[in-house]
């Protein structure tokens, strides 16, 4: 795959991923569970957020090794 596809898959699927996340936790956090009982979610998600950026980085902006 030429690296302007992958970086424009990977740029989609990270925002969709991101963007859904976050309104997940932002529901949670304003609807019955409140803040405190949305905080453990919202801290996971973003440890999992952080893992997904730092893989769209590695795999698609920095430059290849080989």
């Amino acid at each position: 795959m030429s690296r302007i596809v992958k970086f424009f898959a990977g740029a989609i699927g990270t925002g969709l991923l991101v963007i859904f996340i976050v309104g997940l936790a932002h529901s949670i956090s304003t609807g019955f569970a409140g803040f405190w009982g949305g905080l453990p979610f919202s801290m996971i998600a973003g440890f999992v957020l952080s893992l997904a950026i730092y893989d769209f980085w590695d795999e698609c902006i920095r430059k290849p090794n080989k």
